[in-house]
């Protein structure tokens, strides 16, 4: 194997002008496939974080059985009650894998300054909990004042927008209205504890955060709608919802359990049009990567013709013409892979280095462009790279090793 590969190497130099044509055109599409899946990856995570914790999605909601269906219906019939609450709470938090159960509210009602009113839509949650779900999301979206605290029963954080629209800083007080369970109009006072950016310009003006006992309060409940679940490592999600729902239905409690991917719409979205993005341009790459292959080797092949009929003559078998020709096109898929590992690797250090910003749309501040080094991607490419050009060359290859040796022979 090590002679064929000699002899391939030193093929692919007799004509190094083409050869470093083909090498550049693989390389370049090597690295802008692996680029691109390591500014994918870094969106993956950004998206995951921005659901999990932006979102306090958690990782898993736990929801009574038909809520998703019926609960906008019937809200009352569908919501977790309070004893419920304790014993959700307590058995998924017996798990050792889970860093926390919470109890939530989601509401809308109208908001007002005691002059301008509008709608708003809020999420009922426990500040301390709250922060433990925030975790390194606070210090992405830091919070102006002093944000949800167990000291101020009343205290809110509104999204920037729709604080500067009632013109509510941290400090000012306002007033919320909200039908109850009931469907009588409730009315509340609401001191601004903080003001905070959602990150997104569709719920900048109309998100709002209250303590999960105020909104239990302005509904005239003391039920939840929904369990938030932290868990300690997000790759256990799905063995954890499998876990948790056996371990409840067999505690007697009807219930459902919805992971966070299945609850952000946003990132289900995104992904797919990402997934799109990076199969339209990987299919465009390896097209040109096999059409390069075929070229090059297609032309060698030609002017070989008479060198593959001497071959032929000495007694080399059709399979050994395919070989050689395979070989040099594996090695040129070799070669085009390392320089194109080599050039990713450079442009990454670059990005790294300069850290460039931008604003995706319906974002509502700049985000830094983050490519990720993604190992097993780089190797995953370079098979792939180096299979197609083998199977780009074989073409060629059969076509020479099937020419009458005689004609072959006296090829012009």
């Amino acid at each position: 194997m090590m002679k064929w590969t000699k002899l391939a190497l030193r093929n692919i130099l007799r004509n190094k002008r083409r050869s470093l044509v083909t090498l550049l055109a693989i390389a370049v599409g090597f690295a802008a496939i692996s680029l691109f899946r390591g500014y994918t990856s870094n969106m993956y995570f950004g998206l995951e974080t921005m659901a999990v914790r932006g979102e306090g999605l958690g990782h898993l909601t736990i929801f009574k059985e038909g809520w998703l269906e019926k609960g906008k219906l019937d809200p009352e019939k569908y919501m977790f009650s309070k004893e419920e609450i304790e014993k959700i709470t307590r058995l998924v938090t017996g798990e050792r894998e889970v860093i926390l159960a919470t109890p939530q509210i989601n509401l809308s009602g109208i908001v007002s300054n005691g002059t301008v009113s509008t709608i708003f839509m809020a999420q009922g949650v426990v500040p301390q909990d709250d922060r433990t779900i925030k975790g390194s999301w606070t210090a992405m979206r830091p919070i102006k004042g002093e944000g949800l605290n167990e000291k101020k029963p009343f205290g809110v954080e509104m999204a920037q927008d729709l604080a500067r629209f009632l013109s509510l800083a941290p400090g000012k007080d306002g007033v919320v209205m909200a039908p109850t369970l009931g469907g009588q109009m409730n009315a509340m006072d609401i001191h601004v504890s903080g003001v905070y950016d959602t990150g997104s310009d569709a719920t900048n003006d109309k998100y709002m955060r209250l303590s999960f006992n105020f909104a239990q309060s302005l509904l005239d409940t003391e039920k939840a709608d929904r369990i938030v679940v932290l868990l300690e490592d997000t790759r256990e999600t799905g063995k954890m919802r499998t876990v948790l729902l056996a371990r409840l239905t067999g505690a007697g409690i009807a219930c459902e359990i919805k992971t966070w991917n299945e609850l952000s719409l946003f990132y289900s979205k995104v992904k797919g049009m990402i997934d799109m993005m990076f199969l339209f341009i990987f299919c465009i790459v390896l097209v040109i990567v096999v059409m390069s292959t075929v070229n090059t080797m297609g032309m060698a092949v030609l002017e070989r013709t008479r060198e593959i009929g001497t071959f032929r003559a000495l007694g080399l078998k059709q399979r050994g013409v395919s070989t050689l020709f395979a070989t040099e096109g594996g090695m040129l898929g070799l070669l085009g892979s390392f320089i194109g590992a080599v050039l990713h690797t450079c442009v990454w250090a670059l990005i790294r280095a300069i850290g460039p910003t931008y604003t995706p749309p319906g974002v509502s501040t700049p985000v830094p462009l983050t490519v990720h080094l993604v190992p097993q991607a780089l190797v995953l490419l370079s098979a792939c790279v180096i299979v197609l050009s083998l199977i780009a060359a074989i073409i060629p290859a059969r076509r020479a090793a099937r020419q009458n040796i005689v004609n072959a022979l006296g090829h012009v």
